[in-house]
């Protein structure tokens, strides 16, 4: 097995921990509540740009565009990303968040963008509790 068969099953195994995690924690965002979509973010580029080094910066294309799957997969991947910014818009015109701006973010990075968005959301709103505590909850 490579890198490349193990990978996919972590990181699955990933989010269905941070998804039961998440929803027995209950409402709201700890005091660093930023810190990991953040860190996420950020090794989401580490791997993106190994990525690019070894395969080149369109190598996502021809995956998507190879088959049936592969275009599967993009739909999935435009509709999450929708989906997340349909949900985090009001919060960010709230917090004053230029959303010109992290568009062209997402657009650009995907997911990576995406995670650093909500990385940001979480952190202005903890510099300004009340507001944060009626926008996170």
């Amino acid at each position: 097995m490579t890198i490349y068969d193990v990978l996919p099953w972590l990181a699955g195994a990933g989010v269905v921990a941070f998804a039961v995690t998440h929803m027995q924690m209950g409402r709201g965002v700890g005091a660093a509540g930023w810190l990991f979509p953040a860190g996420l973010s950020v090794a989401f580029l580490i791997w993106s740009l190994w990525s690019i080094i070894s395969v080149g910066p369109f190598g996502f294309w021809i995956e998507h565009t190879r088959n049936a799957w592969g275009n599967q997969i993009w739909f999935d991947l435009l509709l999450g990303i929708g989906a997340a910014w349909y949900l985090l818009v009001p919060k960010a015109k709230a917090l004053g968040m230029n959303l010109s701006a992290w568009l062209l973010l997402i657009l650009c990075t995907g997911c990576i963008g995406l995670m650093a968005m909500i990385a940001r959301l979480n952190y202005l709103a903890l510099q300004d509790p009340e507001k944060g505590r009626r926008l996170l909850a």
